[in-house]
């Protein structure tokens, strides 16, 4: 599978870390879970590449959408039910959507069949999230250094204490040790689950690490001096709820300049 980071490309060149600001107009992110079979995940990888992406470009373009990505799971648990790819959007007005996605005036030559995916997957669910932090390693080699992402779900007893924490603590942290050489990690962020919500959703933050390689987002590296923060604060938070991890292969993003 080609892995194409033009988004994380992009963030190198112009050095974007954004960080999003409680100020009400904060832009919301849709993950988008789907259950993809097998058979059929070539041909959905294709006309996502192929045609959605260039879609995406133009919305981006437009100032309408600000981030997106096709990503597929690596590995996982009951996989002949469970979703195993996660598409990505960052809306910049999430009430001003209308007349987005038209793919076929980006390519009125082709037949709206050789272009739809909605019969290729099956809608597993729909978040709605917003983004705190997103911090990426300075490089020379975004195209190969960003390629995998562990998303970390958390479903902590306090959420908002959670996020502060992790943005006081563990970014800082986890930055630092990028920058000397301590972790392999190239890439970290945080965000709010605004919904759904309620005991059927068994986490309400997430947080997401981006690696090199599968084998470092599977295992990662830390240098043996590396001095870990105090994460009284964080575990706190957090409390006694367990938290769950799924990695996923970057296979193409964009974001906005």
């Amino acid at each position: 599978m080609k892995i194409v980071i033009t988004s994380f490309a992009v963030a190198m060149v112009f050095n974007i870390q954004p960080t999003f600001a409680q100020d009400g107009n904060d832009p919301i992110t849709m993950y988008m879970y789907r259950r993809v079979e097998q058979g059929k995940m070539n041909e959905l990888i294709e006309r996502e590449t192929k045609y959605w992406s260039k879609v995406a470009q133009k919305d981006i373009d437009d100032g309408r959408l600000l981030f997106w990505a096709f990503l597929v799971k690596v590995g996982g648990i009951d996989l002949e039910n469970s979703s195993n790819v996660l598409m990505v959007n960052t809306y910049a007005d999430i009430d001003n959507i209308e007349g987005m996605w038209d793919v076929s005036a980006v390519f009125p030559d082709v037949p709206i069949e050789d272009m739809e995916t909605g019969s290729l997957f099956t809608p597993t669910s729909n978040l709605f999230v917003l983004t705190q932090s997103f911090i990426l390693k300075e490089t020379e080699n975004p195209m190969e250094d960003f390629k995998y992402v562990g998303i970390v779900y958390h479903n902590a007893e306090s959420p908002a204490a959670l996020i502060a924490a992790e943005n006081e603590i563990w970014g800082p942290f986890i930055k630092s040790a990028w920058e000397n050489g301590k972790v392999t990690q190239t890439g970290w962020g945080n965000a709010i689950v605004l919904s759904p919500t309620g005991d059927e959703v068994k986490y309400n933050t997430i947080s997401f690490d981006i690696y090199p390689s599968l084998k470092e987002a599977l295992n990662p590296s830390w240098a043996e001096d590396l001095e870990m923060p105090d994460m009284t604060r964080i575990g706190e938070a957090e409390g006694n709820n367990r938290r769950a991890t799924v990695v996923y292969e970057i296979v193409q993003s964009l974001m906005a300049e």
